[in-house]
């Protein structure tokens, strides 16, 4: 029979609750489920998918209206998020937190914000506004023509 002792109750309680914790943390800011996902803006186009394609990318993620001035705007499905910081000047970054990985939610004040832990990221640079983030948001190539901005 083995000897309990104060060493081994502590290390017992300790490791129960960081197991704890740990749980606590992975399910913390988790992915939306399907209902809250916005579905990605469609493009009517008589247009084969050939010259789409060839003309600056695949499907519209949106158009230059939907993209406020001074704001923007996030799409989940494809993790990523344009932004106008001025008229007429669109930018793009990948929209997971370079913290621990959440999707970051909304735009607003001149900043791409994350819900998780409330890290903050210019609209302009993707440069981090706010932490506990330590690096900036990946920017992302877009083509922006005909009123419609695309993946690259």
């Amino acid at each position: 029979m083995t000897e309990t002792t104060r060493r081994n109750v502590v290390l017992g309680a300790g490791g129960a609750g960081l197991a704890a914790i740990l749980t606590a943390c992975a399910s913390y800011g988790s992915p939306a489920t399907e209902a809250e996902v916005e579905p990605p803006a469609e493009e009517p186009s008589s247009e084969a998918p050939e010259k789409k394609a060839a003309a600056g990318g695949g499907k519209a993620l949106a158009g230059t209206s939907d993209i406020p001035e001074g704001g923007g705007k996030v799409f989940e499905n494809e993790k990523v998020v344009v932004t106008q910081p001025t008229a007429g000047d669109f930018k793009a970054f990948s929209a997971v937190c370079t913290h621990a990985g959440c999707t970051v939610a909304t735009v607003s004040n001149n900043t791409i914000n994350c819900p998780c832990h409330g890290s903050k990221f210019s609209i302009e640079d993707g440069s981090v506004a706010d932490g506990p983030a330590g690096g900036p948001l990946e920017e992302k190539k877009i083509s922006v023509d005909g009123g419609k901005i695309r993946l690259a």
